[in-house]
């Protein structure tokens, strides 16, 4: 099989969505692998590091799609990539496309295989969102402690305090893998912090964990609104699998909140869990609201690409690996966890949330 992987084009996107080792995996297994010139660069991952191992290095990005039977990506194609598209070719990227219906109509209309990393579901784990989640999580509370600062619009709040001086209070919303990564972050820097989940079973684990350090409340409207008012920071990490996120932060409730108080959403990829989220980008990450500073950045482990991008082929290179030696079909017929992956097909939306999301028809695919 070809293996094309294209430059990333969205603003200040710096991973790639393979590394050396990985083009070694695949010309191990007899497959050749075009890469756009440069698309590794932010990665520090440099032409002849790719030459080195077998990759053929592309002039530009049409010459790489043209070319691919498989396209790896880091995020969904944007409007300049609609175009390069073509029937029967692989997809292979994140997608998040219940928040897009542009996307989604664009995938549909190229009647290409659209295969999501964010939808791959294992024993109801997410093992492809998983080590972005964690980037994320752990970037959303020092991205949120940076915006608290006074020349940042912020509150002028130090969330571990000083001596004599209250710590700042982090308010995370979601328990889940980024939700526990931004307060296993916040609570490093001698915050006081509080989760809020809806599952009783998540709150035990996490409160067994670290033995009360972290508080631990039940999700409802009440708790949320008080904790929201109460907060310094807040961290909207709630993901429901392949699904828009529900809005769970009102506007009428930031215009209760403190002074310079900072909202971080790290499930804007998914439409956002606070009412007034929009995509926002590295170059001009945050806005207002009322009295708060909003970040909504839809690429936030792009901000660590060197971390990201090998934590992220850890996860997606073996499920790579079984479609470019199986064919798509075969991989994932064999594969109940990876075949969850498979978004829009051929023309069709074939994965349930996406269709809801958007009141298209839901085609079952049977392999």
């Amino acid at each position: 099989m070809i293996i094309g992987v294209p430059k990333e084009i969205k603003t200040l996107e710096a991973r790639v969505a393979l590394t050396p080792a990985g083009v070694r995996e695949f010309v191990k297994n007899g497959h050749k692998v075009i890469i756009e010139s440069d698309a590794g660069l932010g990665s520090a991952i440099t032409n002849a590091d790719y030459i080195a191992e077998g990759a053929e290095i592309a002039p530009d990005a049409k010459s790489v799609w043209e070319q691919a039977e498989m396209i790896m990506k880091v995020k969904e194609p944007l409007s300049a990539e609609y175009p390069l598209m073509k029937k029967g070719q692989i997809l292979y990227t994140y997608l998040h496309l219940a928040a897009s219906k542009e996307c989604t109509d664009a995938l549909i209309k190229s009647e290409n295989i659209a295969i999501a990393y964010e939808t791959v579901e294992v024993n109801g784990q997410l093992p492809l969102l998983a080590p972005m989640s964690e980037v994320a999580g752990r970037l959303s509370t020092q991205v949120g402690a940076t915006a608290l600062q006074k020349p940042n619009g912020g509150r002028g709040v130090l969330l571990g305090g000083v001596p004599g001086v209250r710590p700042g209070k982090v308010v995370v919303i979601g328990g889940g893998v980024a939700g526990l990564n931004a307060a296993v972050m916040a609570r490093g820097l001698g915050a006081d912090v509080t989760i809020l989940d809806r599952s009783t079973n998540r709150l035990q684990y996490i409160d067994s964990l670290f033995n009360g350090t972290i508080k631990t409340l039940m999700s409802n409207d009440h708790s949320i609104e008080q904790e929201v008012i109460a907060a310094d920071l807040v961290i909207g990490a709630v993901l429901i699998h392949g699904a828009k996120a529900p809005k769970l932060v009102s506007n009428a409730l930031v215009a209760k909140m403190k002074h310079g108080s900072v909202l971080v959403d790290i499930a804007i990829d998914q439409g956002g869990c606070f009412e007034d989220s929009r995509p926002t980008t590295h170059a001009e990450p945050t806005y207002r609201v009322h009295n708060s500073v909003f970040y909504c950045v839809a690429n936030m482990p792009g901000a660590v690409p060197v971390a990201s991008t090998y934590a992220l082929t850890n996860a997606t290179l073996p499920y790579a690996i079984s479609i470019a030696n199986k064919g798509w079909k075969k991989a994932l017929g064999d594969d109940k966890d990876l075949a969850k992956g498979l978004n829009v097909c051929e023309g069709k939306v074939v994965y349930e949330a996406v269709a809801t999301a958007h009141g298209y028809p839901y085609t079952q695919f049977v392999y």
